[in-house]
This record gives C-alpha cells, structure tokens and sequence, in this order.
C-alpha cells in the first residue's frame, strides 16, 4: 500500500516538474529513452544466452579468477550488469554454479560495468551521437522483425544500442539548454557533507532509475555541460554503485536460498566499495590525477577523468574482498538459513528466476526431483516396509537388519504424502509445464521436461502405493506362518538392495559401482 502511494506521489511530481520545465522534459525523456535501449539490450542479448553466452558462463565459473574475468568480458560486451546478475542467480537456484562462482560473477559484473563510463565519456560525448543511432535504429528494428531468434536478437541489440546513444543525445542537449536558465554547479557542496549529500542522491537516482549505467549517463552529461562540480560528480558515481545493492535485493525476494546468499554477496560488495570510496576520495582523486597525466587525459577532461575513477575504485573494492571471499561465503551460509519448517515440504531449488532459460529450468527441476526422493520417497519406502532409513544406507548386512526389524512402523503414508510429497511434486509439475509452454526447447529439452514429469510421477505412484504394503507388511508381523514370513522378508531384502543401489548412483559414493552393486 504504501509502495503504491509512494508511486502515485512520484508520478505526481513528475508530472508537475515536466509542466513547469519544458528544459527537464528533455532530459528525462533522454534518461526514459536511454532505459528503453537498455531494455531492448538486454532482451536482444537474451536471445544468445540460450546458447552460446550460457555455455560460457557455465564453463567459466569453476575457478575464481575465470568466473571474475567472465562477468567482466560479458558484461562489458552487453553492457547490462543486470542481466549477468539475473543469469548468475538463475544459475545459482538451480544448482548449476557454486556460490563462490556466482560471487565471482558479481564481482566481475562490477568490472565490466565501468565499460560503461568509458564508453559515455570516451565516445558519446566527444560526437554527434544522435547522426549515429539513427541507422542503428532503422537497421535494428527491420532485424527485429525476423522470426530466426538470432537475427531478432541482433535486431533488438542493434536498436537498443540505437535508442542508447539518442537518450545521451537529448540527456546533453537538455542539459545544455538548462544551464542558460539554471546554474545547478551554484548548488554544489565541498568537503565530508558534500560526499554524504551527493552519495545518497547517487543512491536515491539509482534505486529509481533500477539502473546504475543510467546513472552514470546521467552524470556525465550533467558533468559535461558544467551543471555539477566534478567532486560531487564522483560522490554521485559512489552513490551509483551502492544503489544497485537495493535493485539486487529487491530482485531476490523471488528467488530461493542460492539467490538470497548471491543477492548478500552483491550487497556486502557494493556497499564495502563504496565505504572504501567515500573515505578515500580525496587520495583516489589525487590517484586518477597522477594516471590522468600518464594517459594524457586533460586536467580540464572531467568525464574522462570521472569513468577512470569509477574504473579505481571498483578494482580497488575487489582487491580488498578477494581474499575474503570462502570467509564471506561461509558467513552467508551461516545467517541466511532456509526456515525448518520449509526444508522438506516446499521445493528449494524452483522459483521464477530458473524459467528464464532452458538448461536452468531443467537443471533445477533434477535436482528438485532429487530433494523429492531424498528427503521423502526414500524415506516413505523404507518406513513401508518397517525398516529405518540409516539401516538402509548403513553397511550392515542385509539379514542383521531385517531380524532386527520386527516390530510394526506407525506409518501414515497418506499423512505424508500430503505434507512431504504433494507440494513439492505439485511445483515440479507446474513448473515443467510452464517451461514446455513459455520458453524455446529444442527437441532434446523438450523430451528432457517430460521425462522429468514421467518419472515424478511414477515416484507419487510408488508412494501411494506404499499405503497398501505397508499394511500387508505389518499383518505379515502378526502371523506365526514362518513360510509366508520368509517370502516377505525375501521381498523386503530386495526393496533394500534397490533403495542402496538408488542411493549410490545419486551420491556417487563408490568408486567401484559395478563392483559394489555385485556385492550387493
């Protein structure tokens, strides 16, 4: 209720300031079309993450300094830290990335997104900008049109580059039309309460913009017109990068456990980083002055100067986490804990942020169908047939346990199959429908889909039917006819031998598994 007021208000006030200042309406329609080319960006870019962009990250990220350089490299080709930081969480919830690489990732992507200064500074500020998105417009949206995803794909990167570089356009040429109405550098605040002042708006922009590369454009438009002091200009590029912190929180409230510690990670990162900045902002301006001289950037080059401070201090911040990395993963583990109450009976590796590709969703669906017969099926059989979970995965004979196991089990199969089966059984379902339905599967995934649907189902239909053995199990138990004893035991000896060969190809626990199965 009061996100909706707070929305209303906003709207409010926009509408009002674009009435009464013609000059700001072209700035914000600036920063409105630069966010649509973003949007386009990352939904063009998205066209090859079921392929090849997917493969690499996938690949990269079973060592740190691969993961790191991944997320830089991609996030600097597609200029979209957001999009590698959805990838990364849906990675993660589906069990195909470790954290210590989703983490890798994150850190990369905080790389790669000074890219975007670079670019802003170094090349859509020094020419006329809006000469250029204009064939990149017409080219991107005849492409977009194409049914072959690839070509409508490059069509909607061709174009939201296209729309990116005309936001900056009109978000300088506002800027510089308002500076002959209104001097907003007279407003510029020095020393300790400048840096807070300009850090929190930097983070206030953000958190409305949902993108920290609008904010940046932003910036150095407004720095390239002379509309704010080049240090308020670097408080703000701090601000900017913690204010990402509040879209990755809010973006993992809908994402499992995996997600949450991810969403931990980018907040301990980002918020560091800029604590680091802030303090040293004097020292780290004095730093870029020292390269700015040795790269021949003028003293005068504010922008520039600004996309290179931007580049230090975020590798500045990576420096000082990198060797704290395994001690910030154990601490996520340890204070963002799934609830007890919810480990067994409620999936954990399905939520939205899986079904936006298909080897995610697959991914996530096995292993949910895992957690399925780990933490119920396996455990609902062997109480079936009155024996207790540890005996089967235990070393012990198969004779010892089934002597041993002669008293009745109070099983209440139907009890839980409703509280340990149905839900999960039900989301697994759901979610190989939507996926079938919603995204592009080749033949191989499809076919993969429903095999995952065909073989939960059979587990529910053993589940059920363990009801009915459970009961002829227990009248077995209260008969003196030692014939009919043996041939029950005999069945239960070979339930055993199943559920422990089960058991070993899940875990991989032998190295000998032809040998052992022998054993057995």
């Amino acid at each position: 209720m009061i996100r909706k007021i707070l929305f209303a208000l906003l709207l409010l006030l926009l509408a009002i300031v674009l009435y009464f200042s013609p000059n700001f309406k072209t700035i914000a329609a600036g920063v409105a079309i630069l966010l649509f080319g973003m949007m386009l960006l990352e939904e063009g870019f998205k066209a090859f993450t079921k392929g090849p962009l997917q493969n690499i990250i996938k690949k990269t990220t079973d060592k740190l300094y691969k993961s790191i350089s991944a997320g830089a490299l991609v996030t600097a080709v597609i200029q979209s830290s957001s999009l590698v930081s959805v990838i990364a969480i849906s990675f993660i919830s589906a069990g195909l990335i470790s954290l210590s690489g989703g983490i890798g990732l994150i850190f990369g992507a905080n790389i790669g997104t000074t890219a975007t200064a670079w670019l802003i500074a170094g090349f859509g500020l020094k020419i006329e900008i809006a000469a250029l998105a204009m064939p990149m417009l017409i080219f991107g949206f005849i492409f977009s049109f194409q049914k072959k995803p690839s070509i409508k794909g490059l069509g909607n990167v061709l174009a939201g580059l296209g729309f990116f570089f005309l936001g900056i356009h009109y978000m300088k040429e506002g800027f510089d039309v308002f500076k002959e109405y209104i001097d907003l550098s007279q407003y510029a605040v020095s020393g300790f309460l400048g840096i807070l002042i300009y850090t929190v708006l930097g983070i206030i922009i953000t958190t409305i913009l949902q993108s920290s590369s609008a904010t940046l454009a932003l910036i150095l438009t407004a720095l390239s017109a002379g509309q704010i002091e080049y240090e308020n200009a670097l408080a703000l590029a701090i601000g900017a990068n913690v204010g990402t912190t509040i879209t990755a929180v809010l973006g993992s409230l809908g994402t499992n456990i995996a997600g949450r510690r991810l969403a931990g990670a980018h907040f301990i990162f980002n918020i560091t980083t800029g604590v680091v900045a802030a303090i040293l902002i004097v020292p780290l301006g004095m730093l870029v002055n020292l390269l700015a001289d040795w790269f021949h950037i003028s003293e005068t080059n504010f922008t520039l100067k600004l996309a290179l401070f931007h580049t230090i201090f975020n590798f500045l911040g990576m420096l000082i986490m990198l060797p704290f990395i395994k001690k910030m993963e154990a601490f996520l583990n340890k204070f963002i804990k799934e609830s007890k109450s919810k480990k067994v009976d409620a999936p954990i590796f399905l939520n939205p942020q899986v079904l936006k590709f298909p080897q995610t969703t697959i991914s996530a669906l096995i292993n949910e169908s895992k957690h399925l017969y780990k933490n119920s099926v396996f455990e609902i059989i062997a109480h079936a047939i009155n024996i207790h979970k540890k005996d089967i995965l235990s070393k012990e004979k198969l004779r010892v346990i089934i002597e041993k196991s002669n008293k009745n089990f109070e099983t209440d199969v139907d009890k839980l199959y409703r509280y340990k089966v149905k839900s999960i059984y039900g989301e697994i379902i759901k979610y190989a429908s939507t996926a079938q339905s919603t995204l592009i599967l080749n033949d191989t995934q499809n076919k993969d889909l429903t095999d995952i649907k065909i073989a939960n189902r059979k587990m529910v239909e053993i589940v059920k039917n363990s009801s009915e053995l459970n009961r002829n199990i227990n009248g077995m138990l209260q008969i003196d006819n030692i014939h009919l004893k043996n041939e029950y035991n005999g069945f239960r000896k070979k339930l055993i031998k199943v559920l422990r060969i089960l058991f070993l190809f899940r875990t991989e626990e032998h190295e000998n598994s032809e040998k052992y199965i022998k054993k057995l």
